[in-house]
């Protein structure tokens, strides 16, 4: 997934001056009366627009803790992490992210950052490859198959 601000190096700065690796992305699968959260980004690589809700992980926080505050930054929601569904290297962006499985337990989804996030919306399974054409990472699939059927 991309990030709007992947465009810019977030390496950090070592105490010798060059710069460190970069942050892990995780992103928040949050599911929700059969749908899934999405958000579109005001800026989009290629085919990189619509995604779940996701960001860099902030020194000491982990994959959940940063997947739970960035819905909660970019969409208004509270969520609970429920399971982590996996890690990869992303095939577009090179990034390495994490995905958690959250639910939902306050809150109404709307455009919390407006000046990353253009829209928010819920996607049925069917929906999916509309917003998200090149595919998802497999275990989110897999997890989705079964999470958006129930």
């Amino acid at each position: 997934m991309l990030f709007e601000d992947d465009a810019v190096s977030d390496r950090e700065p070592s105490p010798t001056g060059n710069a460190g690796p970069e942050r892990p992305v995780a992103g928040a699968v949050v599911v929700h009366e059969r749908r899934v959260l999405l958000v579109r980004r005001r800026v989009a690589q290629g085919q990189l627009s619509w995604q779940f809700p996701a960001g860099k992980v902030e020194p000491g926080e982990s994959f959940e803790e940063a997947a739970i505050r960035e819905t909660k930054e970019e969409a208004g929601l509270d969520v609970a992490a429920v399971r982590q569904l996996g890690e990869r290297v992303h095939p577009i962006t090179g990034r390495q992210v994490s995905y958690t499985a959250c639910e939902v337990v306050g809150g109404t989804a709307h455009v919390a950052d407006a000046d990353e996030i253009a829209e928010v919306g819920w996607a049925t399974l069917a929906e999916i490859p509309r917003y998200i054409p090149y595919g998802l990472f497999e275990p989110v699939q897999r997890y989705l198959d079964v999470a958006l059927r129930s």
